[in-house]
């Protein structure tokens, strides 16, 4: 089955205190293309959403499920070469890949639900 960089704009993740304020989950869907795997960041009542692979190897970013941020949750972190990413931008500020980016996954809160945009 292809992995898929993209998913349909309108698609229902959930609602917004499925991912604790401050924490980050995985999510998979499952499509007739193939399989999408993305994650959330939340900060308050703003998501930020990114395909789930690093810009320095192309792996997935996170090798405990839903462990992509610094202890401190300021940043996103690749647990294989420690890339660090800012959450607003998926901009790589520290590491192998500095001034590379992650891919944005683009995804909204309506009506207190996380939706793909």
């Amino acid at each position: 089955m292809d992995r898929l960089t993209a998913t349909p704009p309108d698609v229902t993740l959930g609602p917004l205190d499925l991912i604790p304020d401050g924490a980050a989950r995985n999510f998979v869907l499952e499509m007739k293309a193939g399989r999408f795997h993305g994650f959330v960041v939340r900060r308050g009542g703003e998501v930020h959403g990114y395909v789930d692979r690093c810009a320095h190897m192309a792996l997935p970013l996170a090798q405990t499920l839903d462990a992509y941020l610094t202890p401190d949750g300021s940043l996103i972190q690749c647990s294989w070469h420690g890339a660090l990413y800012r959450i607003e931008d998926g901009l790589c500020v520290g590491g192998p890949c500095a001034g590379a980016r992650l891919a944005a996954w683009p995804v909204a809160v309506r009506d207190g639900m996380i939706v793909t945009a």
